[in-house]
């Protein structure tokens, strides 16, 4: 059983940058592919960024890309999340997840199985 904790949000104001951290822990982390999502208020929950768990390959959703990086370091069992240029509409709960050598960077919430308990990010105008 992998358990997951994200850490690093916060109150951003529009324009700045927050760095979100996913450590993972009961399993083989880099045998996983990770993924981060969020759910605004009243929205359902979407995809943001996916790492596989080679490390080789990334994916974004279209609104972050050039904004968002996501990383890895298997010596810390930790995924990243950096988030520069923020805007209003990235407010939301941020959740890591993960799953276990899955071929690709997986996209659909349904394609993992292990999940965090979320973080809020809240970016104010």
């Amino acid at each position: 059983q992998v358990q997951l904790v994200e850490s690093g949000g916060g109150l951003v104001q529009a324009g700045g940058s927050l760095r979100l951290s996913c450590t993972a822990s009961g399993g083989t982390f880099s045998s996983y592919t990770m993924g981060w999502f969020r759910q605004a208020p009243g929205k359902e929950r979407e995809f943001v960024s996916a790492i596989s768990w080679t490390g080789g390959s990334t994916n974004y959703q279209d609104s972050v890309k050039g904004r968002f990086t996501i990383s890895r370091d298997n010596a810390k069992n930790t995924v990243y999340l950096q988030m520069n240029s923020l805007k209003p509409e990235d407010t939301a709960v941020y959740y890591c997840a993960a799953i276990y050598r899955v071929a690709g960077t997986p996209s659909r919430d349904y394609q993992y199985k292990y999940w965090g308990q979320g973080t809020q990010v809240t970016v104010s105008s």
